[in-house]
């Protein structure tokens, strides 16, 4: 049931294998006994993939129910004991992953011994079913998804810069000042963020980030604004410690809108009931909910 879960979640034999860490024969063969046990296709292949047949799409539903049971019976006996075991995976930012989780994950590791955890860091939008990730902490807004996710965080941004770069350029006024000021921005799926939003006489208006250094790596954006080589719009994560310590300056603070994001742990309604799940991210809730910066 697992098996045939995944191939109708991710449309296909070789990322469902991919998803559940197997052999792409063992998923064919799987559906086919389960097919045969039942004496119906529960699957069309097409040139897109697989579809679900009439019998697939009325067996679903028994299925997810049924694993869920499964899930549900095996945390109760995990709780009853009070050992959390197994292996986690965790997405997370890789700025915000560095910054802030792993300085979390020793006391967390400390707390579950039998637990494993793998942490991947990237900037890219993982697919959980396809990246078999159980949680994935994200940050901003969250879009239209089947995905339950649990707020850990706000999240807001500011415009920083070093002092270096503002004994060249003077310290900008006015938004419309940025257009003469080196900028920091971002490139790929995050270059939403190169939209800066400002306030100017109680109106919302929008700034365009460009300049000769892009990258689609936060931490990347952030030394190079430390280095002084640009003005960059960095979470208070990163940003309030600099500035803390006199690396660096916030700037157009009068202009300063709040973000309306949060940082987020994401993940897929049928893992909610695992133990592992639900203990990782009651710890990062408890550890963030007021958090320091």
């Amino acid at each position: 049931m697992r098996v045939f879960l995944a191939v109708a979640e991710t449309g296909g034999f070789t990322t469902a294998a991919r998803a559940l860490n197997v052999s792409q024969p063992f998923v064919s063969q799987t559906i086919q006994r389960l097919e045969d046990r039942l004496g119906a296709r529960l699957l069309h292949r097409t040139t897109r993939g697989h579809r679900l047949t009439p019998a697939g799409e009325r067996f679903i539903d028994g299925c997810r129910e049924a694993v869920q049971a499964v899930d549900a019976a095996e945390a109760a006996l995990q709780e009853e004991t009070r050992q959390i075991t197994g292996e986690l995976r965790v997405s997370a930012p890789l700025a915000f992953g560095m910054d802030r989780v792993t300085p979390l994950l020793p006391a967390f590791l400390e707390q579950h011994p039998k637990l494993s955890l793998d942490l991947r860091l990237t900037d890219e939008s993982v697919n959980l079913i396809e990246d078999r990730i159980d949680v994935a902490i994200r940050m901003g807004r969250l879009g239209d998804s089947t995905l339950m996710h649990r707020r850990l965080c706000d999240l807001r941004r500011i415009v920083i810069a070093a002092p270096a770069l503002l004994e060249v350029h003077g310290h900008p006024e006015t938004p419309r000042d940025l257009g003469a000021m080196p900028c920091l921005s971002w490139d790929g799926a995050h270059e939403k963020l190169n939209h800066w939003p400002f306030l100017r006489d109680g109106e919302a208006h929008d700034f365009h980030a460009d300049g000769r250094f892009r990258s689609n790596d936060g931490m990347s954006l952030f030394q190079m604004c430390l280095a002084g080589f640009g003005v960059m719009r960095c979470a208070e994560h990163l940003a309030r410690p600099a500035i803390r310590d006199g690396r660096l300056v916030q700037i157009l603070e009068d202009f300063t809108v709040s973000d309306d994001g949060a940082v987020f742990a994401v993940f897929l309604p049928e893992r909610n009931l695992q133990p592992r799940l639900r203990s990782f991210i009651d710890y990062m809730v408890d550890n963030l909910r007021a958090p320091e910066w």
